[in-house]
């Protein structure tokens, strides 16, 4: 089975084949980091037409690079939510225009539903897959969730961001900072290179035992300690971004263990672009080690937003026997 994902929620326009739900015969994605940079975020109106602008040539190159001609595809996957509801549209409504075309099913897919399904897929020699039930930890720009895993389409949720995800909180103290857009990739990078106890920064929540998480304390002490103390010197932005991003990843690791135990579960996939921060990856893997469970992060590339994340997720829903009507729509808040 070839099939055709489209992927445009926010600031990425992808398009990926990927044939029985498994091996990626083509992957392409056209950034918006540069447009979005000058204003310091996402801007939908700006994001939409440039959707519009590279969505028709991203969709042919991920079809000649796969070596498939359009009625070879056997299905078609688009992003219908959540995300920004312009660029949306521009992947959904292409998505329906090719199925009519072609005469081939589409199906709306589920933009988290596509991050829990990206490690499922054989790319670079990923060695193995986690086991049904496992819990997931998807951590991306809008979402940071503890979820139970029971089948592709069995999902509840364990906890949640009471306030601003993890990926707001790196992207809100980089413009703090100054680092600029997007600043997580930044953070990062600075945080290796720095001491992580350098700075006591609050953990959320400390004394409760959910699985729910909180980043918007976290985001006001950075602020409250900038205005007290102005921007760190150039020699001690690292010791602060080490010690910033110490604070996200030990509330992560530390919920994510509570919820393996709760729940009986031994495999941990993480998954959204968060998931690429070494740090995390890092912490995360001396967990596995210390506890004992099996730990499953996709490669970096499969992290953030991609096409062949949809078409896997696409190709199990056409398995399952759905299809979307022609009038299908989007939702910008469509939940899990």
């Amino acid at each position: 089975m070839l099939v055709l994902g489209i992927e445009t929620s926010c600031d990425e326009t992808a398009a990926s084949v990927v044939e029985d739900g498994r091996r990626v015969r083509s992957d392409v994605v056209a950034s918006q980091v540069l447009v979005h940079a000058e204003y310091g975020g996402v801007v939908p109106e700006v994001a939409s037409r440039q959707h519009l602008a590279t969505v028709v040539p991203v969709v042919k190159r991920a079809l000649a690079e796969a070596g498939v001609a359009p009625h070879d595809l056997d299905g078609i996957a688009a992003t219908c939510g959540p995300g920004l509801v312009g660029p949306l549209l521009v992947g959904v409504e292409l998505g329906k225009a090719l199925a009519y075309a072609l005469a081939r099913p589409v199906v709306g897919v589920n933009h988290l539903a596509g991050h829990l399904a990206a490690v499922f897929l054989d790319y670079l020699g990923n060695p193995a897959s986690p086991a049904y039930p496992h819990l997931a930890l998807l951590v991306s720009g809008g979402h940071t969730l503890l979820l139970r895993v029971d089948g592709p389409a069995q999902v509840k949720s364990l906890g949640a961001t009471r306030d601003d995800a993890a990926g707001e909180a790196f992207d809100k103290v980089a413009k703090l900072l100054g680092l600029g857009y997007p600043g997580g990739v930044v953070i990062d990078r600075l945080a290796s290179q720095g001491n992580p106890e350098a700075i006591d920064f609050p953990r959320a929540l400390p004394g409760r035992q959910d699985l729910d998480f909180s980043f918007s304390g976290l985001k006001t002490a950075v602020a409250t300690r900038i205005r007290a103390r102005g921007l760190p010197e150039p020699e001690q932005m690292p010791d602060f971004c080490a010690s910033f991003q110490a604070a996200v990843v030990d509330v992560l690791v530390r919920k994510s263990r509570r919820a393996l135990k709760r729940e009986s579960l031994h495999d941990l996939l993480v998954c959204g672009g968060v998931a690429a921060n070494r740090g995390l990856r890092a912490a995360l893997a001396a967990a596995a080690e210390a506890d004992g469970f099996r730990l499953f992060v996709p490669t970096p590339k499969l992290c953030t937003d991609n096409g062949a994340m949809i078409a896997v997720a696409g190709t199990w829903a056409l398995a399952r026997g759905e299809r979307a009507p022609l009038d299908l729509s989007v939702d910008p808040g469509l939940p899990l």
